[in-house]
């Protein structure tokens, strides 16, 4: 009788094992894919567009960490702020990659796919220099984004402050810093620290990070409510800081310290490397507007490159202004800023340049010396060898001596960063497969998809439910098994 029962206790824990196997496997073949909803953000920089089509599970708008990145686009050509003399090309060139979004998003989900397109510095720019062309580049481009099936929300140009603080909120929400959801479906507050957020675009540069200490100036201070928990935060963007930027700067450095004579040397270019330009393409920017010499924009100047990094590094440095401060500290031209604290994401031209210094130059970055050294040698590297180490960026290759030099006294003399805080610094283009910026972090916010309040547990009842039937499962087989077990140990001991 022990044995019938003790068999028959097997039996019923096989056939639990099986259920467990079932639920875990075969579930999803009766119930089919989950659906997906899905977001478009048109990141329209000051050197060119890039598009963002993001997707997350339908029934699980308000959860962390389940948006990711469907597909990207790279718009052809240049950033939409400079078509302030033909603006209906703004629109015409964001085309391409609207007609790939009309592939990668399901056509029956296109009337409820929200379309944005959020324009930094560049347009930021060109609102200053002619606010009458800033708006007709962007009325182009609302026509345009308006012609296809999505829900259009709007085209705007975003401030360096919300730059940087969606930048940062992307951050933490991809790193699941804000909050997560445990094994058995309940929200977790992770208690991390939250990271620091920095970003160096074409026109401008921000920093964004969390801080405890008294943010002086009221307009760094940002105060925002996510799933419960606040933030206190410190932001600000530099407008005319961005690479783009600091490099028509310099030129117009330059051009000043030699008397704009028809031949200038330029220390951050490598030796063997000369270009001739127009004056107007320096002059054309509100960065270089207050150094326009009275000679013709259509004057031609040739720059001879001399590779001489120590000049390079004292005319950089002059681009910052360290002398004059109304608070208790300054980052530089007379800002505030607390010192920083904690970890930091530094992304966009950040990682380009830290990238080409490890990938390229082969060197490692983990110290400021590291980066200085690096700069030293590059801008020690004629044109000829730099060429032969990387011939697919030659384009942007003159420049690096200059960008790194700017990098290096941007985050030593400009934030502070020393040997202690400097490692903490990671470089990076991506969390996971999702691009790090602000164009996420701009969906999340205008869609809501992060709340103010908790979320409620019923969001995850289903899934508790499942963890639930599961749980018995397993109880049932393993007290079946030990009781079969034990009956049959009985039975024996009962023969003997």
């Amino acid at each position: 009788m022990a044995r019938r029962l003790a068999a028959l206790l097997l039996l019923l824990a096989l056939g639990c094992l099986l259920g467990i196997l079932l639920l875990l496997f075969g579930s999803g073949d009766t119930r089919g894919p989950p659906g997906f909803k899905y977001g478009i953000v048109l990141d329209a920089g000051s050197s060119h567009t890039a598009m963002f089509v993001y997707k997350w599970p339908a029934d699980k708008e308000n959860d962390t960490g389940v948006v990711s990145e469907h597909a990207m686009c790279d718009v052809e050509g240049p950033g939409i702020s400079s078509y302030s003399l033909n603006p209906l090309a703004a629109g015409t060139s964001l085309e391409h990659c609207l007609n790939q979004a009309l592939r990668d998003v399901p056509k029956e989900k296109h009337a409820g796919t929200p379309l944005y397109l959020g324009a930094t510095a560049g347009m930021r720019l060109l609102n200053i220099a002619d606010p009458q062309a800033s708006d007709a580049v962007l009325r182009a481009v609302a026509a345009t984004l308006k012609m296809y099936p999505f829900d259009f929300r709007g085209a705007k140009i975003l401030s360096g402050e919300e730059e940087g603080v969606f930048g940062w909120v992307t951050t933490n929400y991809l790193l699941e810093n804000f909050i997560k959801r445990g094994w058995l479906g309940e929200w977790i507050q992770p208690q991390k620290k939250t990271l620091g957020a920095m970003d160096f675009g074409g026109a401008s540069t921000q920093i964004t990070f969390e801080t405890m200490d008294t943010i002086e100036n009221p307009r760094n201070e940002v105060m925002l409510k996510l799933y419960g928990q606040p933030y206190k935060v410190y932001t600000h963007s530099f407008l005319c800081y961005g690479r783009d930027q600091v490099l028509k700067r310099l030129l117009s450095k330059f051009l000043q310290a030699e008397s704009y004579q028809e031949t200038v040397s330029h220390p951050c270019w490598p030796m063997g490397y000369n270009k001739s330009l127009l004056m107007s393409s320096i002059y054309d920017s509100p960065c270089t507007q207050k150094e326009r010499p009275s000679l013709a924009l259509n004057t031609t100047v040739t720059l001879v490159g001399t590779g001489n990094g120590n000049l390079c590094a004292l005319h950089v440095s002059k681009l910052f202004d360290f002398t004059n401060c109304s608070f208790s500290h300054c980052s530089f031209d007379g800002v505030f800023q607390p010192k920083v604290s904690g970890n930091f994401i530094a992304f966009s031209a950040f990682f380009y340049t830290v990238d080409f210094i490890q990938t390229v130059m082969g060197r490692p970055v983990h110290l400021p010396s590291d980066l200085k050294d690096a700069a030293e040698i590059i801008c020690a590297t004629s044109w000829s060898k730099l060429l032969l180490k990387a011939p697919k960026l030659e384009k942007r290759l003159p420049d690096y001596c200059a960008v790194s030099t700017f990098v290096y006294l941007l985050t030593t003399k400009g934030y502070s960063f020393n040997n202690h805080s400097f490692p903490n610094i990671a470089f990076r283009k991506k969390a996971g497969e999702t691009s790090i910026g602000w164009a996420l972090g701009y969906m999340l916010n205008l869609t809501n998809m992060i709340p103010a309040e908790k979320p409620s547990s019923h969001k995850s009842m289903l899934y508790n439910y499942w963890v639930i039937l599961i749980l018995l499962f397993v109880v049932t087989t393993l007290t079946s098994l030990v009781t079969a077990i034990c009956l049959l140990r009985h039975s024996k001991s009962s023969i003997i």
